[in-house]
C-alpha cells in the first residue's frame, strides 16, 4: 500500500527540491511537480515527491484521519498484529 502524506513546505532551494515538514519531522522532497511552490504551502507527498498543493484546512483533515487509524490500529488487541 503506498500512502501520500500532507506536509508543509519549510524552504525551497534552488535545485529544484524543498524541505517539508510534518510534526517536526523534515524531509527533502522534489517540488518539480508543483506549480508556483511557496514555503508555508501544504503539499501531499508521495515517494518524495510533492504531488499536489492543499489548502490548510484540507491538510489538517487529512492529518486527522490518519491519527485517527493509527490510535484505532494501536487499540487492537498485540495478538491480532
Amino acid at each position: 500500500m503506498c500512502l501520500a502524506i500532507p506536509m508543509r513546505i519549510d524552504e525551497i532551494r534552488a535545485d529544484g527540491t524543498g524541505v517539508a515538514d510534518l510534526d517536526g519531522v523534515a524531509r527533502e522532497v522534489a517540488l518539480s511537480l508543483i506549480a508556483d511552490p511557496r514555503v508555508g504551502d501544504y503539499v501531499i507527498v508521495h515517494a518524495g515527491y510533492a504531488i499536489e498543493k492543499l489548502d490548510r484546512q484540507e491538510a489538517d483533515e487529512r492529518l486527522a484521519l490518519f491519527r485517527e487509524i493509527a490510535a484505532a490500529w494501536e487499540a487492537r488487541p498485540h495478538e491480532v498484529r
